[in-house]
């Protein structure tokens, strides 16, 4: 049976992130407003914080299990601000879920201390990653990598990458590989770095692989003579990494969302609006009723994807799940964060507040980690039982 019980230690750990999480909301317009600046490591206004706080309990998790609790702790901690991810430095970027989900206990012990970014994305393959043009040719003992990669997310701060390739451009799908990358490899440049409408604290590059060479031994999953596209470092073994990490998304997003409708109900307070949650539309005022819809919207995708993390913390299948809670989130973040702008009118839009900010920021998560497209493409696929030839 799905539980979403939580413990008193998860409950303890969660008030405490959204505290943190309040705390850097201080900041969170300097970095929007300063993309070259990163947000430190530590603030001295959480180190005081932490410092003053109660222990908490090593042990006591609840009936949820570790992946609800992760996805209600990243929803609290961008309740704050999308900022504070940039504060966890440690092994934050996208390739590590996939060193986790698919390398060697000898790569995971050489490379998981490091920020790793994931290059999928091309100039001409965005969506469908079976269409990557990158190459990767065995030259002796190193491989040979050759190819440009676009929006790379952490690649500034990153200090190696997780990049798909192919090893026969004819074979689709079939012929992707991933191989693990450290910055300063000769022949690896990032020669750009992007400015975007929102998530400007976090950093989005541009890589290019000119015959840049790396040991054999980077080929992500192990060096034994595997068939292309099989092995856990082939198409499908990286995939599965996404079944965690889009749950995740989907979690960031609605902790901005949560954000909006918690700022837009303290306007509403203020303005003498009554949100009666037993009265009928008729008699209630159009900013309540439609302020009611958007926080059923929230309630419906946070349920969505809790459900995909408490089957990942079961050992139950999520492919499915994964897509439906992060198309459901995807689009329920932008039309939350708009609908309450919308109802808060000019001070909605007036750069004083950072609700303006988070309906920017919160964009990204219909673009993240597959487009609402294609999550929409997995769900039609896994219901209807269509083949990739059915939805061309």
């Amino acid at each position: 049976m799905v539980d979403f019980r939580l413990s008193e230690r998860d409950k303890l750990v969660l008030a405490r992130t959204r505290a943190e999480s309040e705390i850097c909301r201080t900041y969170a317009r300097f970095y929007d407003e300063n993309e070259g600046d990163f947000p430190p490591d530590e603030l001295p206004e959480a180190e005081e914080f932490y410092a003053n706080a109660a222990p908490i309990p090593a042990e006591g998790l609840g009936d949820s299990g570790a992946p609800v609790m992760g996805a209600l702790t990243q929803a609290g901690q961008n309740w704050g601000d999308y900022s504070v991810r940039m504060r966890r430095t440690s092994t934050a970027g996208l390739g590590n879920a996939a060193l986790a989900a698919a390398g060697t206990p000898e790569q995971n012990e050489k490379w998981q201390k490091l920020i790793l970014s994931m290059a999928i994305t091309e100039p001409g393959c965005g969506s469908d990653p079976s269409r990557v043009q990158t190459t990767a040719e065995l030259d002796g003992d190193e491989w040979v990598i050759n190819g440009e990669k676009i929006f790379v997310t952490t690649g500034i701060r990153a200090k190696g990458v997780v990049i798909w390739a192919t090893l026969d451009r004819s074979a689709g799908r079939a012929g992707i590989k991933s191989f693990l990358v450290e910055k300063e490899t000769p022949g690896f440049e990032v020669p750009h770095k992007e400015k975007k409408l929102g998530i400007r604290a976090d950093d989005t590059a541009v890589y290019v692989f000119k015959d840049c060479r790396i040991p054999r031994g980077n080929l992500l999953g192990g060096n034994e003579e595997i068939p292309k596209g099989g092995g856990s470092g082939g198409f499908r073994g990286v995939m599965k990494t996404f079944n965690m990490t889009r749950p995740m998304t989907a979690a960031f997003g609605l902790g901005i969302a949560e954000a909006a409708l918690d700022f837009t109900r303290e306007h509403l307070n203020e303005a003498d609006i009554e949100v009666d949650y037993g009265a009928m539309p008729s008699s209630e005022t159009g900013a309540a009723t439609k302020f009611k819809q958007l926080e059923a919207l929230y309630e419906a995708s946070m349920l969505t994807t809790l459900r995909a993390c408490w089957l990942a913390g079961a050992a139950l299948p999520n492919n499915m799940e994964s897509s439906v809670c992060k198309a459901h989130a995807g689009s329920a973040v932008r039309r939350i964060t708009q609908g309450c702008i919308e109802i808060l009118g000019p001070i909605g839009i007036s750069r004083d507040h950072l609700i303006e900010k988070w309906m920017r920021d919160c964009r990204i998560t219909d673009i993240y980690e597959g487009t609402g497209e294609i999550q929409r493409l997995i769900i039609a696929r896994g219901l209807l039982d269509y083949t990739r030839a059915d939805l061309n």
